[in-house]
Formats: C-alpha cells, sequence, structure tokens
C-alpha cells in the first residue's frame, strides 16, 4: 500500500515486499529525499571494529548528506550509525531486504538486513539552514560565469538557458578545443535522474547541430550519488564537483 500527500513531499509504503522497498528506497535515495525504513532487522558493522546486532525492531533513518542511524526503543542515541559522505545502496539478499552504506575513508560498512518491512517512509524536505549554506543554482550560475575556469581551463560560456528540443540548457559554450559544451548545474547531491537529464539535453544538441565531433555534457553540482557516477561514466558525461557559494 501506498500513501503520498497532495503536494507529493511524503512518500509511504506499508508493509511492501523487500523488492518493492528496495526499488523505492533507492530511488529517493538518489533525488535526495530523507528516508526512513521500520522493521525487524539484523545490523552488521565492519571498519574500524565489528559488530553485530541479533534481530530486533529498529528505526533506520538515511539522510541526503550520505549519514545512516540506527534507532532502537529505548534512549535518543542511535545503536548504529555512520557519518556524512556515506553512499547508501538497497538490495534483496535470498528474499529480504539488504540495506548498505559504504564509507571509503576510512572504509567503513554498515549492512541491515530486514526480515520483515512495515514501513517505509520518503520526506522531500528543504530546510531553510541547508538553503543559506547551498545557496541556489543561479548563484552557481553566476559563480560559473564569473570564472568560467571552475568548470575547466579554457570553458568559455556562451549562452544561459538557450534553447533545445529536450529544453533549456542551463549553460552552453565551448572547451578549449572549440567543442560544444553543454553543462547542467545542481545546487545539491544529484542521482541518476540529473544524468539522464544532461543527456538528453547532450543527444538534442547533436541531432540539432549536426555535430561531427559530439557535444560534451559536463554536469556541475556539489556531489553526486555512485548509480549517478557509474551512469556518467557509461554515458561519456563528465562531472565537476563545485558549490554555489565559494
Amino acid at each position: 500500500m501506498t500513501a503520498t500527500d497532495a503536494k507529493e513531499t511524503v512518500e509511504t509504503l506499508v508493509d511492501p515486499s523487500a523488492a518493492t522497498a528496495s526499488e523505492r528506497i533507492d530511488a529517493a535515495v538518489d533525488r535526495g529525499a530523507l528516508v526512513t525504513v521500520f522493521g525487524r532487522c539484523t545490523v552488521d558493522y565492519e571498519g574500524r571494529a565489528a559488530s553485530e546486532l541479533g534481530p530486533g525492531d529498529r528505526h533506520v533513518m538515511l539522510k541526503p548528506d550520505g549519514s545512516v542511524l540506527v534507532h532502537t526503543d529505548e534512549g535518543q542515541q542511535p545503536v548504529n550509525w555512520q557519518p556524512p559522505g556515506c553512499t547508501h545502496e538497497a538490495t534483496v539478499t535470498e528474499g529480504s531486504l539488504r540495506i548498505r552504506s559504504l564509507r571509503s575513508t576510512p572504509e567503513e560498512e554498515l549492512v541491515v538486513t530486514f526480515e520483515s518491512v512495515a514501513q517505509v517512509s520518503a520526506f522531500a524536505i528543504e530546510d531553510q539552514r541547508d538553503l543559506s549554506l547551498s545557496g541556489t543554482e543561479e548563484d552557481l550560475r553566476q559563480r560559473i560565469l564569473a570564472d568560467p575556469d571552475l568548470v575547466e581551463a579554457g570553458f568559455t560560456p556562451l549562452a544561459t538557458e538557450r534553447d533545445t528540443p529536450a529544453g533549456a540548457v542551463d549553460i552552453y559554450g565551448e572547451d578549449a578545443d572549440g567543442r560544444t559544451v553543454v553543462v547542467e548545474l545542481k545546487r545539491r547531491r544529484v542521482g541518476p535522474e540529473a544524468v539522464g537529464q544532461l543527456s538528453r539535453y547532450v543527444d538534442a544538441l547533436e541531432r540539432d547541430l549536426h555535430a561531427a565531433a559530439g557535444v560534451r555534457g559536463i554536469l556541475v553540482a556539489p556531489s553526486v550519488t555512485e548509480r549517478a557516477r557509474r551512469l556518467l561514466a557509461e554515458k561519456g558525461l563528465e562531472f565537476v564537483s563545485l558549490s554555489p557559494q565559494a
């Protein structure tokens, strides 16, 4: 069962199958939602030490900044957690939902395996503190226009909001070799949806310009998910890590 409010800011699944829960969790994480999962699970940690937590009813929270918290019915502190910067992936293993949070430096892995899932919720959140810190896409655009080398040395912006059959390109320009470059701007961490958007712009411009050398596509954002990074590589697109504010 699924419940979504009129503004589509909250999505809730009640007693979902492991496959449905996995699909929705990955999609929500990719679009930068805050995800909570409640059910009966075990928790395993490997890293600077190792720990195992046997079966129990727990509340797991996956935050857009990459942190993860595992709460029981006691106390205000989580029994397991990972800091910001982790990547999350939900899969189905032997019929059970498995959420894996991986940290690269230092190498740490937190795995939560649900034998049953009572509820999954995804919240599209906007926080004034976050907005103040991260700025807007227009701030990011102006920062690049003032210093195009932030994208790459020799990049020359030629137009903003350039129309294509697939929509308006944030920044249209040329690289140092004169190749057409499409720059898609995002003010926060993004997933595969942003890669798909950039790919459509590139394809549309290649058809429109009959560009024999092809059109380069560059996604500019503070960070991307691992799934987005893999998709960028598959499609031959590029990523530049840049925040709206210096």
